[in-house]
């Protein structure tokens, strides 16, 4: 598993696009893994609003799971 992340620079996007990936497959539906990903994103990011955390989650789980680009985001500006 760590190699098909290695990809992925920022921590905190990491972190989301396995929570997503592993809640996924462990049977939860789509919305409900995304509403947990937002929170995990803003325990890593207190200071961003739930709308920004919202755009951001949504993005890196379009870009890394639905479309499985292997590309750097735009993201947030952590490392």
């Amino acid at each position: 598993m760590g190699r098909e992340f290695s990809h992925i620079a920022r921590r905190c996007e990491r972190a989301v696009v396995t929570a997503y990936r592993d809640l996924r497959r462990n049977g939860c539906g789509d919305l409900e893994s995304f509403q947990a990903c937002t929170t995990l994103y803003r325990i890593h990011h207190p200071e961003s609003s739930i709308s920004e955390a919202r755009l951001l989650v949504a993005e890196w789980i379009d870009h890394h799971v639905v479309r499985g680009d292997k590309g750097p985001t735009s993201g947030c500006d952590c490392a």
